[in-house]
């Protein structure tokens, strides 16, 4: 017997092989990304296995490519559940429901927005740079673990969410803005900002090095400089300075490969000139 997902035998549903290949096929989303429409052939290409189920060549196949080649765009991790819950809405539709394809549009719309916005803090914000500085920390001492942690690290928590998100979105259907009402969305969102700031506040105390050797006093054959004295009263100070005051260039909307090349010329002249050591 088939191991479909089904039922009856004579309804359509994605089989178990049709969820595998949409899985896959999810990992490509982004080779195909474009100004005009962004991820529109990404989202169609990870589609096809569910509308060939579907829909049998001819004018709804036609149509159902044609509907996933709007201009889309969202996280990419967090595009499994969105196709889930389409390809929930095709097979109702194409069971004789009472979805057709502006619902299905409609959808894929609505859950864009609300998506990018948990996946942006949560997985940029908050996963990767502290996976990254995870890594970063054992690469410091000469050790190749630390650049594999990462990559194993966060693609096993990339794989999982499309595995597990695609599942979960296609058994809810359209049931899943149920789960996304309230605050829910909002709290998790807010959380996980946090998270981020105060994980990368902590990480800029421990990473950002500054040191200033000037000589501010010499007393009885001692030494003190600038940096020791600041590192007496305040540890850390100027990296705190200094992190306040690239976030508030990036307010002023400069350019963060500005701020790198400048932070890289500020350095640079300061060890010449000698007012950084």
């Amino acid at each position: 017997m088939d191991n479909a997902i089904a039922n009856t035998d004579t309804k359509k549903t994605l089989t178990k092989s049709d969820l595998r290949h949409m899985y896959v096929r999810s990992w490509f989303l982004l080779g195909s990304f474009n100004f005009e429409r962004a991820q529109n052939m990404g989202y169609c290409f990870v589609m096809i296995p569910a509308i060939k189920r579907f829909y049998a060549p001819g004018k709804e196949r036609n149509e159902a490519l044609e509907r996933h080649m709007e201009w889309f765009n969202t996280h990419p991790w967090l595009t499994a559940p969105i196709f889930g819950v389409t390809s929930a809405m095709e097979e109702e539709k194409a069971n004789g429901g009472k979805v057709d394809g502006t619902a299905i549009a409609a959808m894929k719309i609505g859950l864009m927005g609300p998506l990018a916005g948990v996946g942006d803090p949560l997985l940029w914000g908050t996963a990767r740079p502290v996976l990254a500085a995870l890594g970063a920390g054992i690469a410091k001492t000469g050790s190749i673990l630390g650049p594999l942690l990462f990559f194993v690290l966060i693609n096993a928590i990339r794989l999982s969410i499309k595995w597990y998100l695609l599942k979960y979105g296609y058994q809810k259907g359209s049931e899943i803005i149920s789960d996304m009402a309230g605050d829910r969305i909002k709290k998790l969102t807010e959380g996980a900002s946090i998270m981020g700031l105060f994980v990368m506040g902590a990480l800029v105390s421990k990473w950002t090095t500054i040191n200033i050797p000037i000589v501010a006093t010499r007393i009885s054959g001692k030494t003190q400089t600038i940096q020791n004295i600041l590192d007496t009263v305040l540890p850390g100070a100027l990296a705190l300075v200094l992190t306040l005051f690239v976030s508030w260039l990036l307010k002023k909307g400069v350019s963060p490969l500005t701020i790198i090349f400048g932070i890289f010329a500020l350095g640079i002249i300061g060890k010449w000139l000698g007012f950084l050591g």
